[in-house]
């Protein structure tokens, strides 16, 4: 988060039983210690997507992990306290987001959600897939961390973005899941552009891969024509031998058959088979390296309303028949991993947004330089370090630059070192 947070313990060692509020109260809450053990905030999550935008504002509980006052926080308590409807993301033409109908929406929902942009204490605004990808993108970016009060993030490339859905569906913390022996789960993200894939073990992110596959690569309107074709998607209806231009009317089986290519083809990075001159071409990173055994796969995005049966209508796209046709593969026998239904589907990537993107400091801080702190809206780089050292740590940095879509040293960024044992000076 944006703000450094210290808390100090004030010396007391005692409370008075007799205060009737503090007798009601759990041992642990009415303790003079409590306020510097226990962090309250109010978090919001905004996602711009290809296909739809949203809110989500949440009431996050964090307390102190340890009893040294070096210890981390850990978030313990998560309530949704409002979520928007979701919006259709407005186009002004097929390149230009309408950014006056995104600030009108985004003012009813804090309107209807009873808060201000002051009462935030922290959040995240993230533009995803084709959004991000729009001319204006960084124009939105802009409007929304300056109104919405303190973001940590303002877009996110498809590793990030796989990443918070996989969070706020549910995936990451189901893979961490001791009580149930612990499990190996795949998150797939589908949405409007862009479709991602996440595999978590041990309650964290092991691997991501993403392609430009979702179910708004067409769009069109009440007569059936086609208004907006993204590249991807003409990419795959002309690999077909389909020729399909703005104002054509597509048939149902021109439409099942775009559909059927790309399931096939995200399919195949899902299974991680030998991927297809067309997978290849539709691969905007890395395809999996996990070659392990996947115990469970998850769906997510706006594609997955319809896998789990939660949505029926059409939105002038192909995410109805693109959904059946993720359903008939994940349904045959070859392949063999049991669907489970998430926590969250079309919004776990705004759970994800405001939810896990917070971490609280301990209370044992240095400032080197007065005025230097707080800093806002800087990317957090978080690197797995497994090889402590020299040449270890190196790659774990570059490699968290790579998962972050983001390029090295074209701008500040906070970098997070996380550990299993407590701060030392032998480990710094």
């Amino acid at each position: 988060m944006n703000d450094i947070h210290e808390f100090h313990h004030e010396g007391h060692d005692h409370y008075s039983q007799g205060h009737e509020d503090q007798a009601s109260m759990p041992f642990d809450e009415r303790h003079p210690l409590w306020a510097s053990e226990r962090v309250e905030l109010r978090s919001v999550g905004i996602d711009i997507g290809t296909s739809t935008t949203h809110l989500m504002f949440s009431h996050l509980v964090l307390q102190r992990q340890g009893i040294s006052l070096s210890s981390r926080f850990r978030l313990v308590e998560k309530q949704v306290t409002y979520e928007s409807p979701v919006l259709l993301t407005p186009f002004i033409d097929g390149l230009t987001i309408d950014v006056n109908a995104l600030s009108a929406f985004f003012a009813e929902a804090y309107r209807a959600a009873k808060v201000t942009p002051q009462e935030i204490d922290t959040g995240a605004v993230i533009i995803t897939g084709e959004a991000a990808r729009k001319d204006n993108a960084a124009a939105i970016a802009d409007l929304f961390s300056g109104q919405a009060g303190k973001f940590v993030c303002a877009t996110a490339g498809p590793n990030l973005e796989g990443k918070m859905a996989a969070y706020g569906s549910g995936a990451v913390e189901k893979s961490g899941d001791q009580s149930g022996g612990g499990a190996t789960v795949m998150n797939v993200d589908v949405g409007g552009g862009t479709s991602k894939v996440v595999i978590a073990q041990n309650g964290s992110v092991i691997d991501t891969a993403a392609l430009n596959i979702g179910g708004r690569l067409f769009v069109l309107d009440q007569a059936g024509r086609i208004i907006r074709i993204e590249e991807s998607g003409g990419m795959v209806a002309e690999a077909i031998g389909i020729n399909l231009k703005i104002g054509d009317s597509p048939s149902r089986e021109e439409k099942q058959q775009v559909a059927k290519a790309l399931a096939e083809a995200l399919f195949e990075v899902v299974e991680r088979k030998p991927l297809s001159p067309l997978t290849q071409r539709l691969l905007i990173t890395p395809p999996l390296a996990f070659e392990g055994k996947i115990d469970t796969v998850l769906f997510s995005g706006g594609v997955s309303e319809y896998i789990y049966g939660y949505e029926k209508a059409g939105h002038g796209d192909l995410g109805d028949i693109l959904a059946q046709e993720l359903k008939g593969q994940v349904s045959s026998p070859s392949f063999g991993i049991p669907m489970e239904e998430p926590a969250q589907r079309i919004r776990a990537t705004v759970v994800g947004a405001s939810q896990y993107t917070i971490q609280v400091s301990g209370s044992t801080i240095f400032i080197s330089q007065d005025g230097l702190l707080p800093l806002h809206n800087l990317p957090v780089v978080a690197p797995r370090i497994t090889d402590l050292t020299r040449e270890g740590v190196k790659f774990a940095i570059r490699e968290s630059f790579r998962h972050l879509d983001m390029p090295e040293a074209e701008y500040p960024v906070a970098l997070a070192l996380h550990w299993s044992q407590d701060p030392s000076y032998r480990w710094l």
